[in-house]
C-alpha cells in the first residue's frame, strides 16, 4: 500500500500542466478527539492520493488542520469522502479567492502533537469554552464599536501586507508568542472592552478565544471562518470590505489580493510592494518583500552576499549548507538587519478608509 509520494514536485508540476484541468485551493480545520492519529492519517492519505489531492495536512489527537488542492472535477467526490467521517460531515470548507493549479505539488499528511503550535497546556483550561463566532456583517458592525479592541492573531509577515483597519497587530514571529503578549497588553480591559479576533481561516482564534476567556476576558468574539470566509461573504452579500491589502496564505501563492491597496514596502528599496519571496540562496531562504525592480537587480536574493553564493557551482553551494539543517536559523521571516525597510509593526495603528 502506497503511503508516500512517488513523484517529485517538478514531475508533479509537469503532470498538472499536461492535464490542463483547474484545481481548487481549499482549507479547513476541525477540533475533534482522534484516538489513533496515525491510523487516521493513513486513511486520509490512501483516499486523497487516489483522488489526486495535494496539500499539507496536520493530524493530531485534538483534530485536523488542512490546506490542500483538489481537481475541480473531483470536488464532489472529495466532499463525499469527508462526509463519511462523522466529525467532518458538512465541515466548513474555505475555498480560496484566487486559485493556482500549482499551489501544492505533493500530498503531505503528517501526525503532530497539535494541529497548531500554540504552546498551551490544554489540560489547564476548558478548550471548548470558546468565544462568540460572528459572520462578516456582524463583524463589520462590531469593529465600528469604540468599545471593541480588534486583534490580528497572525504573525508580523502576514499582517504587514494586509489587515483590517485599526487592528492591533502584534510584532511576533509565531502564534504562541502572541498569546501572552496580547493578554499582558490588554489586561486592563478584560471587563470593559470587547475583544474581537481574526486570523486567516479561523483556527488560531478557535484556541485563542478559549484561552482568553480562561484568562478573564468577559466579552470575546472571533471572525467565523477568518479572512477567507469574510471575503466570500462580502462578495456574496455586497458588504463593505474593511480589509486592506492582501491575505497571506501558506502555499505557493503566498497571498491573495483582497483590496487594491498596497500597504507594505519592498524591504530593500522601500518602494510600495507586497509580494513575498524566498531568497534564492538555499542556505538563507529568507522570506521577505521584494519589488520587481529589486528582484531583477538582486536575482531574487536578499543581499549581495547571497547573490554571490548563487553564482557558485551547485555542489559548492550544497557543501556550504552542510550541517545547517532546516532550522529557524535559516528560515527566518523578514527578520534581518540588512533589510533596511522592514516595517516595525509594534504600536502602529492605521487610520485610512476602507475600500467600498
Amino acid at each position: 500500500m502506497q503511503l508516500y509520494n512517488t513523484l517529485s514536485a517538478k514531475e508533479r508540476a509537469a503532470l498538472i500542466e499536461e492535464a490542463g484541468q483547474d484545481r481548487l485551493t481549499i482549507s479547513f480545520y476541525k477540533y475533534a478527539k482522534i484516538d489513533d492519529p496515525k491510523k487516521f492519517r493513513d486513511h486520509l492519505f490512501v483516499n486523497w492520493n487516489a483522488q489526486d489531492v495535494l496539500g499539507r495536512i496536520y493530524v493530531a489527537q485534538e483534530g485536523i488542520n488542512a490546506q490542500l488542492s483538489v481537481p475541480a472535477t473531483n470536488f464532489d467526490r472529495f466532499k463525499s469522502f469527508l462526509d463519511t467521517i462523522s466529525f467532518l460531515k458538512n465541515v466548513r470548507l474555505n475555498i480560496a479567492i484566487e486559485h493556482d493549479n500549482f499551489a501544492f505539488l505533493k500530498l503531505k499528511v503528517k501526525v503532530r502533537d497539535k494541529i497548531v503550535a500554540d504552546g498551551l497546556n490544554d489540560d489547564t483550561f476548558d478548550v471548548t469554552n470558546k468565544g462568540i463566532h460572528v459572520e462578516a456583517e456582524q463583524f463589520n458592525q462590531l469593529i465600528d464599536d469604540p468599545d471593541v479592541i480588534l486583534v490580528d492573531m497572525r504573525n508580523h509577515y502576514e499582517s504587514e501586507i494586509g489587515h483590517f483597519i485599526n487592528a492591533v497587530k502584534p510584532d511576533v514571529d509565531t502564534f504562541r508568542e502572541s498569546l501572552d503578549i496580547i493578554e499582558a497588553d490588554l489586561r486592563e480591559h478584560k471587563e470593559d472592552k470587547k475583544l474581537v479576533m481574526y486570523c486567516t481561516g479561523g483556527i488560531r482564534c478557535e484556541k485563542a478565544s478559549a484561552y482568553y476567556k480562561h484568562k478573564g476576558f468577559k466579552n470575546v468574539y472571533q471572525l467565523e471562518g477568518g479572512i477567507i470566509n469574510y471575503m466570500r461573504q462580502v462578495e456574496a452579500k455586497g458588504l463593505e470590505n474593511k480589509f486592506i491589502g492582501k491575505n497571506f496564505v501558506f502555499d505557493q501563492r503566498r497571498s491573495e489580493r483582497i483590496s487594491e491597496h498596497v500597504i507594505a514596502n519592498c524591504h530593500q528599496c522601500g518602494q510600495p510592494a507586497d509580494m513575498h519571496t524566498n531568497c534564492a540562496n538555499d542556505a538563507c531562504h529568507l522570506l521577505f518583500i521584494q519589488c520587481d525592480a529589486c528582484k531583477e537587480k538582486m536575482e531574487n536574493c536578499c543581499s549581495t552576499s547571497c547573490q554571490e553564493v548563487i553564482q557558485l557551482p551547485y555542489e559548492e553551494q550544497k557543501a556550504m549548507r552542510r550541517g545547517q539543517g532546516n532550522s529557524n536559523d535559516i528560515f527566518k521571516k523578514g527578520r534581518a538587519s540588512h533589510l533596511t525597510y522592514k516595517k516595525d509593526l509594534r504600536n502602529i495603528f492605521d487610520h485610512i478608509k476602507a475600500p467600498k
